[in-house]
């Protein structure tokens, strides 16, 4: 049995330490918040955002970061993307200098544009071994213990099969990568991907759309990851192809929701407000169209995606641009037969 942390109290967070203490772990669950702390630990169950999940009685929940991370050689970051780097240095001084850091959030810091591994290592040392933790993965079918297949993804074979051994279980399993750069880059920009998806969805375009979409989606994350240093075969695994086909699909899907209500002409102010949990595809967006900037890449669903977040276009005038673009050879590259 192993002490573990997991920081984030959130759907994603909770269903890791419910999956962590079903597999023989005493686990500290963090929460920002002292009062939501407070009534997940009364309630046995998390009201706000697993409200159907109890909480088994290996799991702690605590508003003390310290206390969470002091007594732990395993740590689990489920932190909404732009929060990862205050509480990784609020950490810092606290967790052992021989843990391994789990990065369980898919997104990219809008101000330096880093993977959050590369955030981590910046406030924690880079001789720390971090693994990123990504897939197909909707938190309450975890929490429910409905199998789920991700990749543990790290320059570290050691961690790798730490977290293999540690996370693994009769309904979850879990496969190793190197790639760190093209896992992260998937995992993040499968978000765009999916209010586009949402915004197919909801203006009721139909599955030849869709399809078409999923497809030209993968087409861009891969080009981004290639171009960051990431491995082709990766984006077409489970952190790339399989986590775009659940997310752009999935009615679990938050970002999907948020393209669903854009098409309805709701302000997207007014569709964040109104949901509990964070979809990182909005803030992903914007880093995105950056990080194509910087590596000199084409991204034309996220610059459409971006307009329309942005107020500066309407859902069907994104459409029709993405439709009237200039044709080309699909892949990269391929030089057309002469008429």
């Amino acid at each position: 049995m192993r002490n573990v942390a997991v920081l984030g109290a959130g759907s994603w967070g909770t269903a890791l330490a419910v999956h962590l203490s079903h597999m023989g772990h005493e686990v500290q669950l963090w929460a920002r918040d002292p009062a939501l702390a407070a009534d997940i630990a009364a309630r046995r169950a998390n009201a706000v955002y697993l409200p159907d999940i109890s909480l088994p009685s290996s799991v702690t929940v605590t508003d003390s970061l310290g206390a969470a991370v002091r007594d732990t050689d395993l740590v689990v970051s489920a932190i909404p993307t732009q929060g990862v780097r205050s509480v990784m240095r609020a950490a810092a001084r606290d967790i052992r200098r021989h843990a391994t850091v789990v990065s369980a959030t898919k997104g990219i810091e809008s101000d330096t544009l880093l993977r959050l591994s590369e955030v981590i290592a910046q406030e924690l040392g880079t001789g720390r071994a971090v693994v990123v933790l990504s897939g197909p993965s909707f938190a309450v079918e975890v929490a429910r213990r409905l199998p789920t297949v991700v990749l543990a993804a790290s320059t570290s074979g050691t961690a790798i099969e730490l977290v293999q051994a540690e996370f693994r279980g009769p309904y979850f399993r879990l496969y190793g990568s190197p790639d760190v750069v093209g896992v992260e880059i998937g995992g993040a920009l499968k978000n765009v991907i999916a209010i586009a998806a949402g915004v197919v969805e909801g203006c009721g375009l139909g599955h030849n759309a869709l399809a078409a979409l999923i497809t030209r989606g993968l087409a861009e994350i891969t080009r981004l990851a290639c171009a960051a240093g990431g491995q082709r075969d990766t984006t077409a695994g489970l952190s790339g192809l399989g986590d775009l086909v659940l997310t752009c699909t999935g009615a679990l899907s938050r970002n999907r929701h948020v393209g669903i209500e854009l098409a309805k002409g709701r302000p997207l102010g007014d569709i964040l407000a109104g949901m509990k949990m964070i979809a990182e595809g909005v803030n992903t967006t914007g880093a995105a169209l950056a990080l194509g900037r910087r590596y000199g890449v084409e991204l034309p669903i996220a610059t459409q995606m971006y307009a329309v977040l942005e107020g500066k276009s309407d859902v069907r005038s994104a459409v029709e641009a993405l439709m009237v673009r200039r044709q080309k050879a699909e892949t990269e590259g391929t030089a057309l037969p002469d008429s």
